[in-house]
């Protein structure tokens, strides 16, 4: 398969500044129409991935910030549909890459290979799926190769090195990195353990890699790209959508200054 969405957006970003900012957003808060617009928003303002969640009722990894929002956005009606109707609208309107983040229990409900062809349909660049780990992925690897989709596996530090190897090899655009264990949730420090975890995985891939959870500031922004070629924000995020559109804007515009090279 040809390179692939993400793997190009990582370079071209690459080329100029110090690394990716991904930003995530649940779709339907504080409802469908404004996370659209939220989402659009941040794109505007520095974010080149969007990592759109798929609220969903048992949110295992998700912290308070984030299960708030999806509890609100379930409550508003979300379904699953309304999942390619954002895509759709936000690829239209930017040239963001949009990648989708759900739990795998609504993608095989909905039919593997029905969700991989309507995701990239509505011009969807992939799948983050936290809770499922690649040998048991046969049927999702499968249907994303046949759909041209990316898919992005979870690596943690605990993690032995074959489950890293296992984790890196599976993913095609990048490999996500647990900055620490636990849910996610903005936090004052990134933990140390990130950098090791990288350090690990790139012994065995040379694919982009994007440290997630609990990164919050433009400086921890810079922080992750010294060593990572993205770095992931959701809940700060998140907590200034529910301030408003601005407050958004100025909060993207603040982590974006972490990908400015020095």
């Amino acid at each position: 398969m040809s390179t692939s969405v993400l793997e190009r957006r990582f370079a071209s970003v690459k080329a100029t500044r110090a690394g990716t900012l991904v930003g995530y957003l649940p779709i339907g808060y504080p409802d469908l129409a404004t996370s659209i617009e939220a989402a659009i928003t941040l794109t505007q303002h520095g974010v080149d991935v969007l990592e759109l969640g798929l609220p969903y009722s048992d949110p295992v990894i998700d912290g308070p910030t984030i299960q708030a929002a999806t509890t609100i956005a379930l409550e508003q009606g979300f379904r699953l549909k309304h999942a390619f109707e954002a895509v759709r609208e936000i690829s239209r309107a930017s040239d963001a890459a949009v990648l989708c983040m759900t739990y795998y229990n609504p993608v095989l409900s909905y039919g593997v290979e029905r969700f991989a062809t309507d995701l990239a349909a509505a011009g969807g660049a992939g799948l983050i799926t936290p809770d499922l780990v690649p040998e048991e992925a046969g049927e999702w690897i499968a249907a994303s190769d046949a759909a041209g989709l990316d898919r992005v596996f979870l690596a943690a530090p605990t993690s032995p090195d074959e489950r890293l190897r296992a984790a890196a090899e599976a993913s095609r655009g990048f490999t996500y990195v647990v900055s620490t264990m636990g849910i996610t949730g903005a936090r004052s420090d990134v933990d140390s353990a990130a950098r090791s975890l990288v350090g690990r995985l790139r012994a065995v891939t040379d694919r982009p890699l994007a440290v997630g959870i609990g990164i919050s500031t433009g400086a921890q922004v810079a922080e992750v790209l010294t060593y990572a070629d993205g770095a992931i924000v959701g809940s700060r995020l998140v907590t200034a959508l529910g301030e408003g559109l601005a407050s958004l804007a100025d909060v993207a515009d603040g982590l974006a200054e972490g990908t400015r090279r020095p």
